[in-house]
């Protein structure tokens, strides 16, 4: 028996790329290609941890894995992608908890996991801090529109440490965004300009 291999040019239409992408997956995966959305859920479902689980926790494990991304609510492929790897990161980091807490673990594994589980933890946060910054969030933005500063004064925009370094132990006072030399009292926008005397005049 023998068998023919067929081949597939380069931009040839297949049998899965006839049928129309619905996007009816893309809470899952963040895509408009329910095939991305397809493998996406399956690599993160293949990253999960089921072996001392029965049938019916690996039900309940794998649903909560999908939910899990719906939850995130991935609105592109790369969301997607950071949601995939959150969910696995997060499982990860308790499995590596999950080992170094069993009674008879030796000294040398509990360090061990702690030590993955602390570095699966890092970069977890890693992957939030892109995603937030990918959706836009976290990121402040100061407007200054008018500044007058009097002779001799200077503005300075921006975060001012205290002398002597360190944080300021109170909020009222921490310094934010606009702040002027100490001494030199800032003109308002209704006080008449003061007048300067001319060499002549004196």
């Amino acid at each position: 028996m023998t068998h023919k291999k067929q081949k597939v040019a380069v931009g040839a239409k297949t049998d899965s790329d006839k049928q129309p992408d619905t996007g009816r997956l893309k809470s899952i995966g963040g895509s408009l290609s329910d095939a991305w959305n397809s493998i996406l859920a399956s690599q993160t479902l293949r990253a999960l941890w089921l072996r001392n689980s029965n049938e019916e926790d690996q039900e309940k494990q794998k649903e909560a894995t999908i939910k899990g991304l719906i939850g995130i609510a991935p609105k592109d492929e790369l969301e997607g992608m950071m949601a995939a790897q959150l969910i696995a990161a997060h499982n990860a980091a308790m499995e590596c908890y999950r080992r170094a807490m069993i009674n008879d673990q030796t000294f040398e594994g509990r360090r061990e996991n702690l030590s993955q589980a602390n570095k699966l933890s890092r970069s977890f946060t890693v992957l939030l801090e892109s995603l937030n910054r990918h959706r836009g969030k976290g990121q402040q933005k100061v407007t200054v529109e008018h500044v007058t500063v009097n002779a001799g004064g200077q503005a300075i925009v921006g975060s001012v440490q205290p002398p002597g370094g360190g944080a300021p132990s109170r909020p009222e006072d921490q310094p934010h965004a606009l702040t002027h030399a100490p001494g030199t009292p800032m003109r308002s926008p209704h006080q008449e300009p003061e007048r300067v005397p001319r060499a002549r005049d004196a």
